[in-house]
């Protein structure tokens, strides 16, 4: 099945269309800068704006940066506030003319690992962590999902972890690759005193740089990065789409 998938971040709107019988992207991602602010008003014409330059009119799945209940908005993590308790698939439908499906971002990356990349056919207790403009997770036992964790709002050392230990963070303070590393190292030590992971899974932008802060990080816990880099939020909230549509009504 061929779906749009569509990776809602704090600095950038990405999509591609995904063949999720693969979990292949068809033809290039396209990337539109996040209006700021980002309200819905002005985030659902620019996600509009990435469904005609695809020139698409089919299911369409996003991965949100916030808690997403039953396709409404709970949070809004580096996103404006006003998406509080919006329906987020509905002035998304609304604005494209195409059915949406909205799932949090990463749990819509850790869909695409479970399924294709670095965690497909692991057991146990798997957390993806995608690390970009924020910190966010997904959690799955034995290969089902516990939706919505959110533990990049985990306080660390007097501000939430995202605050401490994001990329934009890294990039804000002009942090090295190695101090920032550190900073990390610790955030995870704390996830592995909580929930006792099997294997840490790291998608986003700053997992393509894995190499550069990999010998900072000091667990027993086994890490990877995420096989499909920064594209699992894509090719995630395709599968979720897809999963969605085949539903009867």
């Amino acid at each position: 099945m061929m779906i749009l998938g569509v990776d809602i971040g704090g600095s950038g709107i990405k999509g591609a269309i995904v063949d999720t019988s693969s979990g292949l992207m068809v033809g290039e991602r396209h990337r539109i800068a996040t209006p700021q602010p980002a309200t819905p008003a002005a985030m659902a014409q620019t996600l509009k704006q990435l469904v005609e330059h695809f020139e698409w009119s089919g299911p369409i799945g996003c991965g949100f940066p916030a808690t997403i209940h039953h396709g409404v908005a709970f949070s809004a993590a580096n996103i404006d506030a006003s998406w509080i308790q919006t329906p987020v698939d509905t002035i998304f439908a609304e604005a494209t003319g195409c059915p949406c499906y909205v799932v949090n971002d990463a749990d819509a990356a850790g869909m695409a690992e479970m399924r294709f990349g670095a965690g497909q056919g692991r057991q146990g207790v798997v957390m993806l962590i995608t690390i970009g403009t924020g910190l966010g997770s997904a959690i799955f036992v034995n290969g089902h999902l516990h939706p919505n964790t959110e533990l990049g709002h985990l306080k660390m050392k007097g501000r939430i972890a995202e605050h401490y230990c994001s990329d934009a963070v890294r990039q804000r303070e002009e942090l090295s690759w190695g101090k920032w590393g550190r900073r990390f190292n610790r955030y995870l030590q704390r996830l592995e005193f909580l929930f006792n992971p099997d294997l840490f899974i790291l998608g986003g932008g700053s997992a393509q740089r894995f190499d550069r802060f990999r010998d900072e990080l000091h667990l027993r816990t086994e890490i990877v990065p995420a096989a499909s880099l920064n594209q699992a939020g894509i090719i995630g909230a395709a599968l979720y789409a897809a999963s969605q549509a085949a539903k009867p009504v």
